[in-house]
C-alpha cells in the first residue's frame, strides 16, 4: 500500500428531527454548527455539518436529518459506534452534565487506559466521549454551553462491526494503509500515522449479531483523510486496481469524495482536506445560512420551501459565544 491515510475526516448519520438535532449538538455536546447545507444527491433534506470552529477534518460528525425517518437497527455491516476525544479527567464532568439533560450513560475504563463514557443521542445514535490518558493537543469549539476545559476536541474513532474480521482487517491494512495495534478480546484496535485520538478504528467480531439496517439513529459513512485531489485520484486507481469497486470522483463542495465498501459491509469513503467549509462564506458565519452548491442554486427557493425551519443559538457565532463567556 503505497498511500495511506493519516486519520478519520468525518462521520456521517441518519438523524430525525434536524431541530431537535441541532439543539442536542449544539448545545448539549458543545460542538459548532459549521456548515447548513443539504444532501446532494437527496435535496430534500438537511446535511448538517458539526465540528470545531473552522469545521477541521477529524472533528466532523454530519447528519442527514428526517423528520420522519424510520429507526434503523445497529448491526454487523456498518459502523456502531462514534467516539469523541475528550481532556482526561473530563469524564466526570461530562457524566453530570449529560444527567442534567436527562441522558442515561455507561462508564467504563479501556484496557488501554482510556476512560470511556457510553451514551446515544435522541435518535439512538451510539455515542461515546473518550478521555485519552496522554490527552489531545487538537483546540475544542468554545462555547458558553460546555467550558474548554471539558469540551470535546474531536473525533477519537470508530467502531466497525463484523461477522468476520479477516477480510475486514485486510482491508483497513492494505487499502486504508492503516497498521494494527492490538486485540482485547473479540475487538481489534487498528490506527493510521502514529494513532491517538482521531485515527483509530476498532473492529468488533460479532458473528451471532444480526446484520444492520441503515436508517435512522445510525451511521451512514465513515470517510477518511487524504490531502488533495491528485493523491486521491493515484489512490482511487490503486483500489480499482485491486479489484475494489470505487465510485467516480464527486464533488462535495467542502472537500472531493469516492465511495467504496469494506468486505463486512460498512460504506467508506475517502475525503479531501484542502479545501474546507469557508469558501462560501466567512468563518464567523459558518452554519449561519443554508448554502447550496452553484448546481443547486437555481433550485434555491423550491429547496428552502421543502425544508423544514431550523433555528440556531446566537452562541454559533465567534463572537457571540466570546461576549457571552467574558
Amino acid at each position: 500500500m503505497a498511500i495511506r491515510t493519516s486519520g478519520l475526516h468525518h462521520v456521517t448519520a441518519i438523524g430525525g428531527d434536524p431541530q431537535r438535532n441541532a439543539d442536542f449538538y449544539l448545545r448539549t455536546l458543545g460542538l459548532r454548527l459549521v456548515k447548513t447545507t443539504v444532501n446532494f444527491d437527496d435535496p430534500g433534506t438537511y446535511h448538517l455539518y458539526y465540528g470545531d470552529e473552522s469545521g477541521k477534518p477529524g472533528s466532523l460528525l454530519t447528519f442527514f436529518p428526517w423528520r420522519d425517518v424510520p429507526g434503523g437497527r445497529q448491526g454487523n455491516g456498518q459502523a456502531t459506534t462514534t467516539s469523541f476525544s475528550v481532556p482526561p479527567n473530563s469524564i466526570g464532568w461530562w457524566q453530570q452534565h449529560l444527567a442534567d439533560a436527562g441522558i442515561e450513560t455507561s462508564r467504563v475504563t479501556s484496557t488501554d487506559n482510556e476512560d470511556t463514557l457510553s451514551f446515544r443521542d435522541p435518535d439512538g445514535l451510539e455515542l461515546a466521549l473518550v478521555a485519552h490518558p496522554q490527552g489531545d493537543p487538537r483546540d475544542p469549539w468554545d462555547t458558553p454551553f460546555v467550558p474548554a476545559e471539558h469540551a470535546i476536541r474531536g473525533l477519537h474513532s470508530v467502531t466497525l462491526s463484523v461477522a468476520k474480521e479477516a477480510a475486514t482487517a485486510s482491508m483497513l491494512a492494505d487499502n486504508l494503509g492503516l497498521t494494527f495495534h492490538s486485540q482485547h478480546g473479540n475487538r481489534l484496535r487498528f490506527e493510521a500515522a502514529d494513532g491517538g485520538p482521531g485515527a483509530l478504528v476498532d473492529v468488533l467480531v460479532t458473528p451471532d449479531a444480526p446484520d444492520g439496517l441503515v436508517a435512522g439513529g445510525t451511521v451512514h459513512h465513515v470517510a477518511w483523510k487524504v490531502p488533495d485531489d491528485a493523491t486521491q485520484r493515484a489512490w482511487r486507481e490503486e483500489l480499482v486496481g485491486k479489484g475494489v469497486q470505487v465510485t467516480a470522483i464527486m464533488d462535495r463542495q467542502y472537500f472531493h469524495s469516492i465511495y467504496f465498501r469494506e468486505p463486512g459491509g460498512t460504506l467508506l469513503e475517502i475525503a479531501t482536506e484542502d479545501i474546507g467549509f469557508n469558501i462560501d462564506e466567512p468563518l464567523l458565519e459558518l452554519g449561519q445560512a443554508l448554502k447550496l452548491p452553484p448546481w443547486l442554486e437555481p433550485n434555491r427557493e423550491q429547496i428552502q420551501a421543502a425544508l423544514p425551519k431550523l433555528n440556531l443559538p446566537d452562541e454559533n457565532n465567534p463572537e457571540v459565544a466570546e461576549r457571552l463567556r467574558a
